[in-house]
């Protein structure tokens, strides 16, 4: 079947099966190898990307299910928001082995994004879908809890 996507930014045409995941097809196919597999059974956070604004774990989603919609993945996250949260991931010592990071650096990008959490307790909470066997989660959290709290939220900057 074929499926046409926004990727990254970028109007994309794929043919794929009909059974394929989204992670398979992003890294086999577009060489996106920032979307990592993991537990490949939806647990571990590692494969998330973005679709039409909402984190999905890409090891379950088919493929054929995002066709007209847009994708991110960690590669196409470019503006000044993850460019501050990337920074503030070197800073906290958030990076470790880096096998999370791709899945960890998008979740915090649409804590930030949202601007509804602020709190550690909070953010922990939100990012606790997301498995880390090196970190100890401290540098992480620490990384979103202060870019969260650099932005303002969305509603804030219409007002």
């Amino acid at each position: 079947m074929n499926i046409t996507l926004t990727l990254n930014g970028s109007d994309t045409t794929l043919e794929i099966e009909p059974s394929a995941a989204l992670a398979d097809v992003l890294r086999e196919r577009c060489r996106l190898t920032s979307v990592h597999l993991g537990c490949e059974h939806g647990v571990c956070g590692a494969c998330n990307v973005i679709v039409d604004g909402r984190v999905v774990r890409a090891c379950l989603t088919l493929a054929g299910s995002v066709d007209g919609c847009s994708v991110t993945t960690l590669d196409g996250l470019c503006d000044a928001t993850a460019d501050r949260l990337r920074r503030a991931f070197s800073e906290h010592h958030a990076l470790q082995c880096g096998f999370c990071t791709p899945g960890m650096v998008v979740s915090g990008y649409d804590i930030v994004r949202r601007g509804q959490l602020r709190s550690e307790p909070e953010i922990r909470q939100c990012l606790s879908g997301n498995i880390c066997r090196c970190t100890g989660y401290q540098g992480i959290v620490a990384a979103v809890v202060e870019v969260a709290n650099e932005e303002r939220p969305i509603n804030e900057v219409q007002s």
